[in-house]
């Protein structure tokens, strides 16, 4: 009995010395070769939105995050410098984790915000509008539209489409696009080519414009500017200026036995 017992004794100390030896030897080669795996993997470093970054935001360092990615899989237009945003205005919404990249952010400068996201070459300019205007007050900054404007020509109205696919920049006062709530706004200002501003402003002079909301899928494009008639000129008849009719009187003379007459015009 004695000797079946430290037989079971050894049997159960050996099999937890080889459990312990291989559970050491695995965190050893584990330890040792990981390290080795991981340092043949060559990483870049990539900025990425540590928050949500509205669209016309300027960018601090509190948005900013730098993770690793893999050597040659960062998109282009990515960097690793928290340097290459700090200072600039998202042009877009930024969701937060997503990779930043240069072409997505303009550099601001000086002066408002809203300047350093008019795209080159065009401009910003506000309109007047409405809560009807406005479409309802459900106009937010990212949105596009076209612009209707109406005339009375020969008493009879006019409509047309001026201005299609325009980029809303603000409205009012804010660039904001985190409210998806109606909101009452006094101004709208729109994105534009300097020509597109001139069809503006005169349209604006000669009567009302308008706004519609465009479906953010629609790129579309249907303007179709119909001049009015040109003035028609109304003739001037001269009337014909009646000269006095000549009166002719007639004379007689008598010689003698011989009788003649004589015409006289007055």
């Amino acid at each position: 009995m004695i000797a079946t017992r430290r037989g079971i004794i050894l049997l159960i100390f050996s099999l937890v010395m080889g459990v312990g030896a291989a559970w050491v030897a695995n965190n050893w080669v584990t330890l040792r070769l990981l390290p080795q795996a991981e340092a043949g993997v060559k990483t870049d470093q990539v900025v990425v939105a540590g928050l949500e970054i509205p669209y016309g935001t300027k960018v601090d360092s509190r948005h900013l995050q730098v993770i690793s990615m893999p050597n040659g899989t960062a998109p282009e237009g990515a960097r690793g410098d928290h340097a290459e945003f700090e200072g600039r205005v998202a042009t877009q919404t930024i969701l937060p984790g997503e990779i930043l990249l240069v072409n997505r952010f303009a550099e601001h400068l000086s002066g408002s915000t809203l300047s350093a996201i008019v795209s080159p070459t065009m401009r910003a300019v506000t309109v007047r509008v409405d809560d009807v205007v406005g479409v309802a007050g459900f106009l937010l900054p990212g949105n596009r539209v076209d612009v209707l404007a109406s005339r009375k020509i020969k008493r009879r109205a006019v409509a047309d489409i001026i201005l299609s696919d325009l980029k809303v920049l603000a409205v009012d006062q804010t660039t904001s696009t985190d409210k998806n709530e109606p909101i009452i706004v006094r101004a709208v200002t729109l994105e534009m080519t300097p020509e597109q501003s001139v069809e503006l402003i005169k349209a604006r002079q000669e009567g009302k414009i308008q706004l519609t909301l465009r479906n953010p899928l629609d790129d579309s494009s249907h303007v179709e500017v119909v001049e009015p008639p040109p003035p028609v000129k109304k003739e001037v008849k001269v009337a014909a200026v009646r000269r006095p009719a000549r009166t002719v009187h007639k004379v007689t003379v008598i010689r003698g036995t011989t009788v003649s007459t004589v015409k006289q015009t007055k």
